[in-house]
């Protein structure tokens, strides 16, 4: 039998392993096995006490595959994805592989600051032969000119062409000083017409009770570590969005964006805590 700490992957060179990491913790609620007993022994203690973690987690990853998939079915082939962290299974560039056509071509960039994020999306792209048409950008996405600007951006997106970018369950890791609708404007101010921005953020979604509790306690164990979160309200994150009009269904909860299947009785008390929607630039 293999213990928690033998199953942990070979950690790049320069990770700290000692610390929980964000990217690291999602993974492990993804189901994903790039994490340490650091990030399981932390996202345990999530769980015990905001039992609808995991289910959140996996209804944000399905948004994301459905905004890819109506993507591409809307003709749209760039996309880039800020904070995309440790690469389990269901990546951008992975739907983008099943859904595409032999010959039809699409691009790809991962975004995000953790050096374990990078070094296994790195591992895995080459694993799947991707490189010529994805790669990943070690940056901070608060800071978007250094990702707009990167090589590896510059190499894969034509911003004279539509993009889909994706701010996933990302936003929620910028503070007020941040100024988070100053820094989604910039992302926006570099896109062409046609593009498209797709945005989960977490949320009390107006709930009171064990579970707004539970979330609290979760997101105070977060201010602990060097990913703080912050929650925003429904009215906080409708104006990321700019002047960029919504897409059907609008500011909705993740499970009722475009959804494809019905949620089970376990994972339903999870759909308030999140709000998500996709605006195109007109």
């Amino acid at each position: 039998m293999t213990s928690d700490d033998d199953a942990a992957p070979v950690a790049p060179t320069g990770v700290d392993t000692e610390k929980p990491s964000a990217a690291r913790i999602y993974d492990w609620f993804l189901g994903g096995t790039h994490n340490w007993a650091v990030d399981r022994e932390f996202a345990r203690r999530l769980e015990r006490q905001w039992r609808w973690v995991k289910p959140g987690a996996q209804h944000n990853r399905e948004f994301m595959n459905r905004v890819v998939r109506a993507a591409l079915e809307a003709g749209i082939r760039q996309f880039v994805d800020l904070g995309s962290g440790v690469p389990t299974a269901g990546n951008v560039h992975e739907i983008v592989r099943e859904e595409l056509e032999p010959g039809d071509e699409a691009k790809v960039v991962y975004v995000d600051y953790e050096p374990v994020a990078v070094a296994h999306a790195e591992l895995i792209l080459e694993r799947h032969e991707a490189t010529d048409w994805a790669g990943i950008v070690q940056a901070d996405m608060r800071r978007p000119k250094d990702v707009l600007r990167h090589p590896e951006t510059r190499r894969l997106i034509d911003f004279e062409q539509p993009v889909c970018l994706m701010m996933m369950a990302v936003l929620h890791f910028a503070g007020p000083h941040d100024d988070p609708p100053a820094l989604v404007a910039t992302y926006r101010n570099a896109l062409a017409p046609g593009s498209w921005l797709g945005l989960s953020h977490m949320s009390f979604g107006g709930q009171t009770g064990p579970d707004a509790d539970g979330l609290g306690w979760m997101v105070e164990q977060y201010r602990k570590t060097s990913n703080p979160v912050w929650m925003r309200d429904r009215e906080e994150i409708e104006p990321l969005f700019g002047d960029w009009p919504l897409m059907e269904p609008g500011l909705v909860h993740l499970p009722e964006w475009r959804p494809t299947r019905e949620l089970r009785r376990d994972e339903e008390g999870a759909r308030p805590f999140a709000w998500c929607g996709v605006a195109t630039h007109p």
